[in-house]
């Protein structure tokens, strides 16, 4: 490491000490009261885009959204990181609310869409190919490439809701009446705003039957 990368990385601890200070300025019992337990009412599936970090999106503080992110916000039933995230919000922290964010302009989605070869991470992107395959006519049908590609983030977010609900643990927690409601949003990098989809579950019964937990019998 050279003496300028080890300054920029020396800045982090300069900044991160700045930023304790001013916590502690604007509430003192801040870290002692955020070290005891984590509430949140909401899980964060977002993407891993440096330019959308979850808690400023929606101006919430730290301990007041549980976040998981990943390229472009895939929720597949392999991903036992993700799995175990969910499960944790879920059983643990009871959060009421899960919202997959995904955001306009993905540079995942935009991968899945050309087909350029990437490399290992081809392999999680053909979760993304398959939402365009699904979606093809429809996604071709857009007049730009950028249209096409937004088309896709908004394909693929409705796609991963779908694979949340689709998951045991949420199916269990409504079959125990647990207050959950599975969210699909998409953010805008170029004015900083969200958007609800149309994919807002709160049920089993909205979901296709073969999805669905069935009681042994």
């Amino acid at each position: 490491m050279n003496n300028s990368q080890r300054r920029k990385l020396n800045s982090l601890f300069t900044k991160n000490k700045a930023w304790a200070e001013k916590m502690v300025q604007i509430d003192p019992e801040f870290f002692s009261s955020l070290s005891e337990q984590q509430t949140p009412d909401y899980l964060w599936i977002g993407c891993s885009d440096s330019r959308v970090p979850a808690n400023q999106v929606v101006d919430l503080k730290p301990g007041e959204v549980f976040v998981h992110r990943n390229i472009a916000n895939v929720v597949v039933h392999t991903d036992l990181n993700c799995l175990s995230v969910i499960q944790y919000a879920v059983n643990v922290l009871k959060v009421k609310h899960i919202i997959v964010c995904g955001h306009y302009g993905c540079g995942g989605v935009k991968a899945a869409f050309e087909g350029h070869e990437q490399g290992l991470i081809d392999n999680w992107l053909r979760h993304i190919k398959d939402v365009y395959r699904w979606h093809k006519e429809e996604i071709d049908a857009q007049t730009t490439e950028q249209d096409k590609i937004n088309l896709l983030c908004e394909k693929n977010v409705i796609e991963q809701v779908a694979n949340v609900c689709h998951s045991t643990i949420v199916q269990r927690a409504w079959k125990d009446n647990m207050d959950l409601t599975v969210h699909g949003w998409i953010y805008s990098i170029e004015n900083g705003l969200l958007k609800a989809l149309d994919a807002e579950v709160s049920e089993s019964d909205q979901l296709n039957s073969t999805h669905i937990l069935k009681d042994q019998t």
